[in-house]
C-alpha cells in the first residue's frame, strides 16, 4: 500500500519473483545526515535548509515534510539520491533558492537562478514603504516605478497589492531579463509592464507624472568583500557593486527620481545600514524633501525616502 503522500516505499512482490532488496531510509534519518553536512559547511539555518531541500524533492510543503518525518515515512532511492545531491551542492553554498528555483516575496513566489540578484526578506519593508505610499497617492491610477527590477520582486508586489495603480519596471541586464520576464508572465499582473531599459534613460514618457519612484540598486562599495558566500560566490557583480562608496548608482536614481516623479511624489531607495545618512544628503542636495531613514525588522537601517518638492 502507498503512502499518503504517494512517496513512501512499497514492496510489491510477484508471483514467483524474489522481491528485490530495498535501498529505503527514513526521512528522519535523510534529514538528520542532511543538516549534519550543512552545518558542517557554515549554513546559517541548516534544519530550516534541510527540510526546504526535502520539501522541493518531494514536492510537498515544510510542514508535509515534518509530518512525514514524525509518522516515520520512507524515503524512495530516487528521492534519497536527491537530496543527498542537493546537500551536496548546498554544503558548497550555493544559494538555496538556485536548488529550489524559487524565492519568496511578501506573497509571491518568484523564479530565480544564476544571473539574478535573489530577492531577501529585508526588502519586503522596502516594497512595504512603497506600498504604503503609492496607496496614499491622490490619483484613482498612480504611477509607479521599479528601476533595475531584477526579479521583478518590487514592482510584481506593488501591481498585485495596489490594484488600481500601474507599475512600470525597467531592467536590462542579459542575464537577469530572462528570470524577470518569466516572473512577470507567471504572474500575470495586467497592470505591471517589463521594459528592457537602463535605469537612467527609463520611461522619458512618464517624466512628472509618477507618484512612487522605487529601487534596490546596487550598494556595496567596490572594495567591501560580501561576508556570505552565497553572496559573493553567486549573486551578478552588477546588482552589488556600487562604485568606490557604493553609492554611485544611488546619485543617478535621485536625479532619474526628480525626472519621472510629479510633485510630491515619493523615492524609496534599499541601502546598507551605514549608508542612510549619506543618501540623505545626496537626496536633499538634488532638493528632494523630507528625506528619511527607515529601520528593517532588525532594526538596522535599510531603507531611504524623500517627497518631490
Amino acid at each position: 500500500m502507498t503512502g499518503r503522500l504517494g512517496w513512501v516505499i512499497a514492496m510489491t512482490t510477484l508471483p514467483n519473483t524474489p522481491a528485490e532488496p530495498s535501498r529505503a531510509v527514513s526521512l528522519s534519518a535523510a534529514l538528520r545526515e542532511a543538516v549534519q553536512a550543512l552545518a558542517a559547511a557554515g549554513v546559517p539555518d541548516p534544519d530550516v535548509d534541510a527540510d526546504l531541500l526535502a520539501a522541493h524533492v518531494l514536492g510537498v510543503g515544510r510542514g508535509g515534510v515534518q509530518a512525514a518525518a514524525i509518522r516515520g515515512d520512507l524515503l524512495a532511492p530516487e528521492h534519497d539520491d536527491a537530496l543527498r545531491a542537493l546537500t551536496r551542492r548546498r554544503a558548497t553554498r550555493e544559494p538555496l533558492q538556485h536548488l529550489t528555483g524559487t524565492a519568496p516575496f511578501r506573497h509571491l513566489e518568484l523564479r530565480v537562478g544564476p544571473g539574478v540578484f535573489v530577492p531577501r526578506p529585508e526588502t519586503e519593508m522596502v516594497a512595504q514603504l512603497a506600498v504604503d505610499a503609492l496607496m496614499a497617492a491622490a490619483s484613482p491610477s498612480p504611477i509607479a516605478v521599479d528601476l533595475g527590477t531584477g526579479s521583478g520582486a518590487i514592482a510584481l508586489a506593488l501591481a498585485t497589492e495596489v490594484p488600481h495603480a500601474r507599475v512600470y519596471a525597467a531592467e536590462n541586464s542579459a542575464d537577469a531579463l530572462p528570470w524577470t520576464t518569466e516572473n512577470f508572465a507567471r504572474v500575470g499582473a495586467d497592470n505591471a509592464q517589463l521594459v528592457d531599459a537602463d535605469l537612467e534613460h527609463a520611461f522619458p514618457e512618464l517624466d512628472g507624472t509618477v507618484s512612487v519612484v522605487v529601487s534596490n540598486p546596487p550598494y556595496v562599495p567596490d572594495a567591501a568583500i560580501p561576508r556570505d558566500p552565497e553572496v559573493r560566490l553567486f549573486d551578478p557583480p552588477a546588482a552589488l557593486y556600487g562604485g568606490p562608496d557604493g553609492l554611485d548608482v544611488v546619485r543617478i536614481l535621485s536625479r532619474v527620481g526628480l525626472r519621472l516623479a510629479h510633485p510630491g511624489g515619493t523615492i524609496v531607495l534599499e541601502h546598507g545600514e551605514w549608508q542612510g545618512e549619506a543618501i540623505r544628503g545626496i537626496l536633499s542636495a538634488d532638493g528632494w524633501r523630507a528625506a528619511s531613514t527607515h529601520p528593517d525588522l532588525t532594526m538596522r537601517d535599510r531603507a531611504t525616502t524623500a517627497l518631490r518638492p
